[in-house]
């Protein structure tokens, strides 16, 4: 490979790195440029070292490149010596993150949840009228023994089955196992032995969970054939609830994006559309009434992204809440795993069975979530991101330099036309975020402004990908990483090699800048209990890097005058929005206040009512 030097600088500079020698750089640097095996590096040499400093923004002189030479030399035979170990990606690295600030308190000991009471819904004689109905409905119904599990689960198969051609969202279905678990959860109901409201309830997992007996493939090309032979913490919990895993369904390539080695999983909403990602299979499955709920994965919008986009309810629980022993690991300080489901009670039910530790994620605090359906939501103080909701501005066309030249003008008129066209569509989803604040006014809160720190957050983010090339160091020094489906600038591959020089001690320094977010973040949460917020845009940053809980719900669709998208390939960065198609909000609390997020986000959903919207798949 053959990197051009001038254009990586660019890059480091952006990303902020610049100020610390990166010895490991030259590691890289030695293998790419003589193109050797990591046990046949040549010497390094003074040349080396000064294409090493100036990556790293140092000037090194001779007397002092001398003395490096020896202890640099045995500083990368250290690295072989390590991936002699070959290091599986379910070891975690010895510090372990924290996201609570000093001082921080939290409830810890489990209470019995309050569920609401059980809703009246009507049976047909065709249990595929069931296919949208909540986990809350069903629980009732199956509980009542009005359905079967057995019943809904074949129900759901038979769904997978007709709509996987259409949305791409099945990896594996788990077929075998599902029957037999629905059997058994009839078979214990019909005895008296009820485990609780997920008891014989159908569900789908994100495949970067573990599940003996079938391949874990992370989405991914190369790892198709991938098996494990126990179960993720998170499966066990949900057998032991009586749950039954229909399928393990679609995720982008190592958990980026809506591609995977089988193609791109799709939008009910429009199935031109990807489902965005990277829990792209759980969110799309959920919309299209093919899984009663799913389990996604959050590193840095992979269950805010793909709920927003399928028009689901998804809840990104506190970084620590819910071990992640048997989910590929991406970003060791980052992942969490969580619901994403109809509404908001039925995420309360899944994170109430999956939470709490399991003495091998050591992440994970024995905090409490005590969901209580009956919790006055009107005694909790709200704010609201107040310039995120700000109306955006009208585009300005950028001003010709004098003597443009015609290829100039043209390539400047082309990136003017795709800003207005972005304009346009944030303009127009503005009266939705705006709706928001309207309409919880008018529930009665007071809605406090608020801000968010401000500080360099996307400066901090490069700590995701140096976790992730680390997860994944033997794909790039291997060249296995040409087996990923996406090599474009911005997916794995190339973005694991920029890792590569990203220094270690910048990694520290971000992690320090990420310790003051945590402070600073927190402190607006000694202000207000709950904070409402776009999906997108900062606060999708700030609240994955500081491990707040995030709980995304359906806000309604746009219109047949909403501008339409960008691009029309399935799967393309662009394609996104249009006439039809669900937006969504996202309520913030502090660090283990889920329950409480969740009884907020319930009280606005049951005030709306944009979750008993459905897609129309026939």
């Amino acid at each position: 490979m053959k990197l051009d030097r001038r254009g990586f600088l660019a890059v480091c500079s952006q990303a902020g790195i610049a100020s610390a020698f990166f010895p490991g750089t030259l590691y890289t640097l030695a293998v790419q440029a003589q193109d050797a095996k990591p046990d046949e590096l040549p010497k390094i040499t003074d040349g080396m070292i000064d294409e090493a400093a100036e990556l790293a923004g140092l000037t090194i002189t001779a007397d002092q490149k001398k003395m490096m030479l020896d202890g640099l030399a045995r500083q990368r035979g250290s690295y072989a010596e390590i991936r002699k170990l070959k290091i599986p990606n379910s070891v975690a690295p010895a510090i372990v993150f924290d996201p609570l600030p000093p001082g921080a308190v939290i409830e810890t000991g489990r209470r019995e949840p309050r569920w609401s009471k059980a809703p009246e819904i009507a049976v047909t004689g065709n249990v595929e009228d069931l296919a949208f109905a909540s986990v809350r409905e069903l629980a009732a119904l199956i509980e009542a023994r009005k359905v079967t599990s057995l019943e809904l689960t074949q129900m759901y198969l038979a769904r997978l089955k007709r709509y996987d051609p259409k949305l791409h969202l099945v990896i594996n279905l788990t077929e075998e196992r599902a029957l037999a678990q629905a059997r058994a959860a009839d078979a214990e109901i019909t005895g008296g032995i009820y485990r609780g409201p997920l008891h014989g309830i159908p569900w789908g997992a994100k495949d970067l969970l573990a599940v003996k007996g079938y391949p874990t493939t992370w989405g991914a090309g190369g790892f198709e054939k991938q098996n494990f032979d126990e179960d993720a913490t998170v499966v066990k919990r949900l057998d032991a609830a009586g749950a039954v895993l229909v399928a393990k369904l679609t995720l982008g390539a190592l958990a980026m994006g809506d591609h995977w080695f089988g193609g791109v999983t799709r939008n009910p909403w429009n199935t031109n559309q990807g489902s965005s990602g990277s829990s792209a299979g759980p969110a799309s499955g959920v919309a299209a009434g093919c899984v009663a709920f799913a389990i996604g994965s959050e590193t840095l919008g992979s269950i805010s992204s793909p709920s927003t986009r399928c028009g689901d309810t998804g809840l990104r629980p506190t970084f620590g809440f819910v071990p992640r022993t048997g989910a590929m690991a991406l970003s060791w300080s980052m992942d969490k795993l969580g619901p994403i489901c109809r509404t908001v009670e039925d995420c309360a039910m899944v994170l109430n069975a999956i939470y709490g530790p399991d003495g091998q994620d050591l992440s994970v605090r024995d905090a409490a979530f005590a969901w209580d359906a009956e919790f006055d939501w009107k005694s909790l103080r709200v704010g609201y991101i107040k310039s995120a909701f700000d109306a955006p501005k009208p585009f300005e066309p950028s001003k010709a330099p004098a003597n443009e030249s015609a290829e100039a003008k043209k390539k400047r008129e082309e990136d003017d036309a795709q800003s207005r066209a972005l304009r346009e569509m944030r303009i127009y989803d503005h009266k939705y975020v705006a709706a928001t604040l309207d309409k919880l006014r008018s529930m009665g809160v007071g809605l406090v402004p608020v801000e968010l720190p401000k500080l360099p957050y996307g400066a901090i983010t490069p700590v995701l990908e140096a976790e992730a090339a680390a997860a994944f160091d033997d794909l790039t020094m291997t060249g296995r990483d040409k087996l990923l489906t996406g090599q474009r600038e911005g997916d794995w591959p190339n973005t694991f090699r920029i890792a590569r020089f990203y220094p270690a001690v910048e990694y520290i320094q971000a992690n320090r800048a990420r310790s003051i977010a945590i402070r600073e973040v927190s402190k607006l949460f000694e202000q207000v209990d709950i904070i409402v917020a776009p999906s997108g845009g900062t606060q999708l940053t700030v609240t994955n890097l500081t491990g707040h809980p995030a709980l995304i719900v359906p806000n309604g669709l746009r219109g047949d005058d909403a501008p339409k998208p960008l691009k029309s390939t399935p799967g393309d960065y662009d394609n996104e929005g249009g006439p039809g198609t669900p937006v969504s909000i996202t309520f913030l609390a502090g660090h283990y206040q889920d329950a409480k997020l969740c009884a907020f986000g319930r009280a606005y959903q049951d005030a709306t009512g944009f979750h008993k919207l459905h897609p129309k798949l026939d």
